[in-house]
């Protein structure tokens, strides 16, 4: 398992590289669509898109964390999780 500073500096890495790819992407592909724009736009417009994928990832994960193994999907039963029959329903010895 890793240790909580490690997942931060993950998190960091993530966004730091996001962010970079992000104004490159911005930089090679908008001139292709006939869109130009300066090197302080492009770096704007990616803070936009970081804050945009921060607040979606945050929420995915919050989603996904609340399901917190109680989901389970139609006619699936998870191990350990049935209601055993008493021996007097199941018809085997009082």
């Amino acid at each position: 398992m890793q240790p909580h500073w490690l997942s931060f500096v993950e998190s960091v890495t993530n966004i730091v590289v996001g962010y970079a790819l992000a104004v490159l992407t911005q930089i090679i592909v908008f001139p292709l669509f006939g869109l130009h724009a300066s090197l302080s736009e492009n770096l704007l417009i990616g803070s936009a898109f970081t804050v945009v994928s921060l607040a979606r990832g945050f929420a995915l994960r919050r989603i996904f964390n609340s399901f917190d193994g109680r989901y389970q999907p139609p006619g699936h039963r998870r191990a350990g999780n049935s209601h055993p029959q008493s021996s007097c329903e199941s018809g085997g010895p009082a």
